[in-house]
């Protein structure tokens, strides 16, 4: 789960991390109300969206030559007039995509006088079964033209969770980041206040890019993204709490809800299958037959009528999706419990599209003799090759 760069700035505030002054706002008046709060002169509109590259994006309404999402402003007046360019239009940055996202929030912010900036992140090393803290001196830029580019300008730290954040960790970070004296001792202290946050917050991904040194000689949070481990939230119904919805793919939370694991694509071949495995598989064979997936869902192991039928439902709201591919593998999850949802979703929702179905497993005839006697044209397959070549053939038919 993704959150806003103002409520993860909240969050890293508990932990005593240094962050600029600032407030969010949902509509001109209170960017406006937000703005005299702050001393001035400067104030810096930034756009919360759910995506990076924030400042080198472009808003679609307002031309190719208009500011992007991180926007300077000198007056109280300046801040009311991007407020108002910002809000309700679409942005659109390298993580975006030409669809852009909608900016239905800000985040007014105190300006800051800049020496220096760096880069710091953190995330689970899955290779090491550790925490993985990448440090760089060259903040405020794509970290993967920096990896690209000059990769011997980034540093890597590593943390076994078990043994915990050591002194020498806090030491290496500000070797890495060039820093000595007092700014040496607050890089140790950031790099620990970060660590315990992320752990506390069973984070994914923690990234401040930049991390500032100011004029006066402080280390300060300017810009910041956080994630978290979505099986953890359980723990943490105040981080739960800060989800935004508008700023998910609609089908993908309607998913959600029925506890599926379900991702647009851009094809036009929509998939239902069990297993994480075994969908990406059926994904695979459906390129290798020369057409694309429309989504990624895995109904699980042990799915019920209900959850199928939600499944099938959320395939066929995509309006990309020419045809589907169901593939199953009835272990714990029964063939006529999936023959099941299918019929009563087909019916439901009035299917106009190629259905193939692929069943094997626990109660395959049964699950066949459900699908035979539908009254529905329901494609049958062999197995998982008969059933790709077999519903690329029908949306081409179709087409």
């Amino acid at each position: 789960m993704n959150i806003h760069e103002y409520q993860a700035k909240e969050l890293l505030a508990k932990f005593g991390i240094g962050i600029p002054a600032g407030y969010p706002a949902l509509t001109v008046e209170e960017a406006v109300a937000g703005a005299k709060q702050l001393p001035g002169p400067l104030y810096v509109v930034k756009a919360q969206i759910h995506a990076g590259g924030r400042g080198k994006g472009k808003f679609k309404e307002l031309g190719p030559d208009a500011k992007g999402g991180v926007r300077l402003a000198k007056s109280i007046e300046e801040v009311e007039t991007n407020a108002k360019e910002m809000l309700g239009n679409t942005l659109v940055t390298v993580q975006t995509g030409e669809a852009g996202k909608q900016v239905n929030r800000l985040y007014i912010t105190d300006g800051v006088d800049i020496a220096k900036e760096y880069y710091l992140s953190m995330l689970v090393d899955r290779a090491s079964g550790r925490v993985a803290m990448i440090v760089s001196t060259e903040g405020g830029m794509d970290i993967e033209t920096v990896a690209h580019e000059t990769p011997e300008k980034i540093t890597t730290i590593t943390i076994d969770p078990a043994q915990g954040f050591m002194p020498h960790h806090g030491r290496a970070v500000a070797f890495a980041l060039k820093l000595t004296g007092d700014l040496n001792k607050q890089a140790q202290k950031l790099a620990k206040q970060l660590y315990d946050a992320f752990m506390a917050l069973d984070c994914a991904m923690l990234e401040i890019n930049p991390l500032v040194e100011t004029e006066d000689g402080k280390l300060l949070v300017l810009d910041t993204k956080m994630s978290f481990d979505s099986n953890s939230l359980y723990r943490h119904p105040d981080v739960e709490a800060m989800r935004d919805e508008t700023e998910e793919d609609p089908m993908e939370v309607e998913a959600s809800k029925y506890d599926l694991a379900y991702i647009k694509l851009d094809g036009d071949i929509g998939c239902m299958v069990n297993g994480a495995g075994l969908a990406m598989a059926t994904m695979d064979i459906i390129k290798l037959n020369g057409a694309f997936p429309a989504n990624f869902l895995d109904v699980g192991g042990g799915a019920n009528k209900e959850k199928v039928t939600a499944a099938f439902k959320i395939i066929l709201s995509d309006p990309a999706v020419k045809g589907i591919l169901v593939n199953i593998f009835g272990g714990i999850m029964r063939c006529d419990t999936i023959a099941e949802g299918i019929v009563a979703a087909a019916k439901e929702v009035d299917l106009s599209v190629p259905l193939v179905v692929r069943l094997e497993g626990t109660n395959v005839q049964q699950g066949k003799d459900i699908l035979n006697n539908s009254g529905l044209p329901i494609v049958s397959a062999n197995d998982l090759g008969d059933a790709a070549k077999k519903i690329v053939a029908e949306v081409k038919q179709a087409a």
